[in-house]
């Protein structure tokens, strides 16, 4: 009777390690990080689900960040041929100078492919190539009405992405006094953004060497484009857009994958450059351990 009690209880014993149910001590539980920005969210990327918000939907100026979204409505377009060549415009230097804006320093005269224009636009964060490409998806008799109407078709794209708290006046992040977004919505585009190959492609890229063709048809070799993200390869970090201004402060639009896991977020309005690098980290480690 004792032996066959002994041998019940090994037997249980066994059963009971074998179904994992006796496990090593609970991990602690992973601390919700505090972030200098003033605004943030974070998401899992797979299924949408909220990992982190802080004033998540509260609108703010979003800078260059507001590229995104005209990356998004170029790649949306149909027959999209990636290797058409664009002239760029007097207007287009004229716009740079009286803005005193961040510029791939992009030649009157040369022909660029609207695959160019989108590394000098994502990398550089170039709003000559952002106009240049607003100009040449846009519709009107000039530039304006173009750069108008395509600024229309981010709204409307910015809706059907159900960005509720966002609205665009500009199509580099200039803002006209009307010019916004909030942390979640910039997630949810950038979530969309990502679903194209050739924006993930881009914007994972730290160097671009762009090729141009000259007003007399001689190739111009562009000096380097720079990705402004510095923290593009650390802990898996995918791109995918800085932004800063006087009034926006420092934005960076983030997404990053490492063993299976993968976060997307923004933050708006950190005081520097140096805590939008350390927000963002905190994000990404954060979404990691909580997934």
């Amino acid at each position: 009777m004792r032996v066959r009690r002994a041998a019940a209880v090994v037997l249980t014993t066994g059963a009971v390690i074998a179904s994992g149910a006796i496990t090593a001590a609970p991990a602690q539980a992973v601390t919700t990080p505090s972030i200098s920005a003033k605004g943030g969210f974070l998401m899992n990327s797979a299924n949408g689900k909220t990992l982190f918000a802080k004033s998540a939907d509260t609108k703010r100026l979003t800078a260059s960040t507001t590229k995104i979204m005209t990356a998004k409505v170029v790649l949306s377009q149909s027959n999209l041929n990636l290797d058409t060549k664009v002239t760029i415009r007097k207007e287009v230097s004229n716009y740079i100078v009286s803005k005193g804006a961040s510029s791939a320093n992009l030649i009157v005269g040369d022909k660029v492919t609207v695959r160019q224009l989108l590394y000098g636009m994502m990398l550089k964060s170039g709003c000559d190539a952002a106009m240049t490409l607003a100009d040449k998806f846009g519709s009107g008799s000039t530039v304006a009405a173009r750069t108008k109407n395509f600024i229309g078709k981010m709204n409307t794209m910015a809706k059907s992405l159900g960005m509720t708290n966002t609205h665009f006046d500009s199509f580099d992040g200039i803002s006209n006094g009307s010019n916004y977004s909030t942390p979640r919505d910039l997630t949810k585009l950038a979530r969309s953004a990502m679903k194209s190959s050739t924006f993930k492609t881009v914007v994972k890229t730290k160097s671009y060497t762009a090729k141009t063709i000259t007003k007399t048809g001689a190739t111009r070799t562009m000096a380097a484009w720079k990705n402004t993200n510095t923290l593009l390869g650390w802990n898996g970090t995918l791109g995918i857009k800085t932004g800063s201004g006087t009034e926006a402060k420092y934005c960076l639009v983030f997404a990053a994958t490492k063993s299976g896991e993968s976060v997307m977020g923004a933050v708006l309005t950190a005081p520097n450059e140096a805590s939008r690098t350390t927000d963002v980290k905190k994000l990404i480690n954060y979404g990691y351990a909580k997934i």
